[in-house]
């Protein structure tokens, strides 16, 4: 292996690649990446089993070969090198020489036959999609999904295709996040389970006007565009039939500045409990009265104007829930449903997107007198 490449390109290339390289793993091939020097120039390949990374860099190749090298201390070596042609050159199977300006490094590598081999996902059959209205969905829905490892299932977003829209749905259990956006152009239909970090990584790399190409296979999930590809595994079963806890028949609506409710929520959410963040929500006409009394800590009281003329309402919510639903939410203000304390709120932009259709849903918490 021989090849110069520009030194901004090589750091850029390693940066894309790098965050799928896993901080701690008992496999030690997989805390390297794959540097293939090719007629295209350097393919820069890296994965932690469940998600993997590929990208080409341009650059003038005079002898093709591969090897593997620490991805820490690559990155860290090539972002502190002169702005400068990198020299790379292999030194036998596993050593490779670096040379920039003056600076010159010898690194000790991997074989290549040791990396794992990236899926095989055909793209001929696949969709095609705009990486801003992808963007746009994983950005509303991903954040609702469980971290928990005890139902697994839960831990993916759940992705539907279809010919005239996409949706994804995810939740904990106690919180949901439901958008769908129109498309054109779709092929079959498919409900898939994706990794949220697979996602971070395709909303990371990928500007919003790029076309992407997303296929599957048996149970992974390419996305392409340009010389950059995404691989993530599938996760497997049947989710939850979410349709069935979204509630219908709320008719208690309030509308609420977006800001002023997540203020409110911050400052008296500084006195509830640390096990549930519950707080006291107290609806009445033209206003939101909030309460927190933990028994071992103090009391809260605040209160905030808003658009209601329903009957009177307590209901209790964990504050942690609906501070980060309202984190996502695009608009200034926000529609509030609900029918009784011990039933599923929701909560929705006002305002947004005509043909879009974004729901967060939270639980409440039983309130304790």
């Amino acid at each position: 292996m021989k090849l110069t490449v520009a030194r901004e390109r090589l750091q850029e290339g390693l940066v894309a690649v790098a965050a799928s390289v896993p901080a701690k793993t008992t496999l030690p091939v997989l805390a390297n990446i794959l540097v293939e020097a090719t007629k295209d120039g350097i393919r820069l390949s890296g994965t932690d089993l469940d998600v993997a990374v590929s990208t080409v860099v341009p650059a003038d190749v005079d002898a093709e070969g591969a090897v593997t090298l620490p991805a820490k201390k690559l990155l860290e070596i090539v972002r502190e090198l002169p702005s400068a042609g990198v020299r790379v050159t292999a030194a036998g199977e596993q050593r490779v020489n670096l040379e920039c300006g003056r600076s010159k490094f010898k690194l000790l590598g991997i074989p290549k036959e040791e990396f794992p081999r990236f899926p095989a996902v055909k793209f001929d059959k696949g969709w095609r999609v705009t990486s801003g209205d992808l963007q746009k969905l994983i950005n509303c829905v991903a954040f609702a999904a469980s971290t928990e490892e005890s139902r697994p299932i839960l831990n993916g977003v759940l992705w539907e295709l279809r010919p005239e829209r996409m949706r994804m749905v995810a939740t904990n259990g106690h919180r949901l996040a439901r958008l769908d956006i129109p498309v054109s152009g779709g092929k079959e239909n498919a409900d898939l389970i994706v990794p949220p970090k697979a996602l971070e990584q395709v909303r990371r790399l990928f500007g919003p006007s790029d076309e992407l190409e997303i296929a599957r296979s048996e149970n992974h999930l390419g996305f392409r565009s340009g010389h950059t590809l995404v691989f993530s595994r599938l996760i497997e079963g049947p989710y939850p039939n979410y349709e069935q806890v979204i509630p219908r028949e709320n008719d208690k609506i309030a509308t609420v500045d977006r800001q002023s409710l997540a203020a409110a929520l911050r400052r008296v959410g500084v006195v509830a409990s640390d096990q549930t963040h519950r707080v006291r929500l107290g609806f009445a006409a033209g206003t939101l009265r909030f309460s927190v009394n933990t028994p071992d800590l103090g009391e809260a009281n605040d209160e905030i104007a808003i658009t209601y003329d329903g009957d009177p309402l307590e209901i209790g919510f964990n504050a942690s829930y609906l501070l980060e639903i309202l984190k996502y939410m695009p608009t200034d203000e926000v529609r509030v449903t609900f029918k009784a304390p011990e039933r599923a709120a929701t909560v929705e932009p006002v305002g947004w997107d005509d043909a879009a259709s974004y729901l967060c849903l939270v639980m409440p918490l039983r309130l304790v007198d």
